[in-house]
């Protein structure tokens, strides 16, 4: 099987190396950081480790959706870290302040038309065609963009949550990010701010003039204050969700980490517990990684010049 196999991505590459050279020039964003040409032998040991996994486990990060023009945090030279000198906001500010949450929220106000809109690329597509041919068994992302639900993805868990949701922190009642929109819409006429920039997850850059009249809806069920469904900056994951997830890693066979540098410990534990149960690891990110040492292959390229050409029929 395996000859065959990497005969079959060797032929492969030798016909579309060009293309896929072409592609990732024409479709670089100002978000990706720069990175050597798709190492054709690196491409061949990831396919013989996704051909020898029957029960996949799959983690991405941030570094899938730059392909889709949203920032992240910590690319070299691109990321929001190396390009200003603002941080996110941390989970006990957003809480104790309401000064802190009427500047989020303008924030996220202005950002949110583009921020919804980006759509899955080619990354995303290849995953949840993954799943459909059965060689997934399941993804986590620590993405809160929702591209890979747009994608069709099913066997699915957000680590992070999602900015497409809103919860009360009272009563925990919980509504779409859209209808949110229109709220703010009704309560804000003749608001009609610009931003100084974007931001990853929705955020953009205003002043704190600029948001100094903005008015912030209460929950509609009891008046309590809303926060997007995402875990902020020193909040925990739940440990419920982290204990299914290691279940679904257990009955995996294989973990696969892509576009992620595994900085924050919330995702690089997995790879902690995978490492600890023999699972193998194989990467997909452009740079270094917290797991790299736990790796047995290690793949430098941008995800969507990769990801699409590899061949999950048996």
């Amino acid at each position: 099987m395996l000859p065959f196999i990497r005969q079959g991505v060797q032929t492969f590459w030798q016909q579309n190396i060009l293309q896929c050279r072409c592609f990732s020039h024409l479709a670089l964003s100002e978000y990706v950081p720069a990175c050597a040409p798709v190492d054709r032998h690196q491409v061949e040991l990831l396919q013989d480790f996704v051909s020898c996994s029957q029960r996949l486990f799959v983690m991405t990060g941030a570094g899938i959706s730059t392909e889709s023009g949203i920032p992240d945090y910590r690319s070299e030279g691109v990321g929001l870290y190396s390009r200003t000198e603002r941080r996110p906001i941390e989970h006990s500010e957003f809480v104790r302040s309401e000064a802190a949450r009427r500047r989020y929220w303008a924030r996220n106000f202005v950002g949110w038309p583009q921020f919804s809109s980006h759509q899955p690329n080619e990354a995303h597509i290849a995953l949840s065609n993954w799943e459909r041919a059965g060689k997934l068994h399941w993804l986590v992302t620590q993405n809160v963009d929702a591209l890979h639900t747009k994608a069709g993805q099913q066997r699915l868990s957000e680590l992070h949550g999602c900015t497409h949701r809103v919860t009360c922190l009272s009563c925990k009642t919980v509504v779409k990010r859209s209808e949110l929109q229109e709220r703010f819409m009704v309560l804000n006429p003749s608001w009609n701010e610009e931003s100084h920039g974007v931001a990853p997850d929705g955020d953009v850059f205003l002043t704190d003039e600029q948001v100094a009249n903005f008015n912030v809806p209460a929950c509609e069920s009891c008046g309590g204050v809303l926060k997007p469904q995402v875990t902020f900056f020193g909040d925990t994951v739940s440990q419920e969700l982290v204990f299914s997830l290691y279940d679904y890693l257990s009955q995996s066979d294989a973990m696969f980490i892509i576009g992620s540098s595994l900085q924050v410990y919330s995702g690089y534990r997995f790879a902690l517990k995978a490492k600890e149960k023999h699972i193998p690891i194989a990467i997909l990110n452009i740079g270094p990684t917290r797991a790299d040492h736990l790796a047995s292959v290690k793949v430098s390229s941008r995800c969507g010049d990769v990801l699409p050409h590899i061949l999950t029929q048996e």
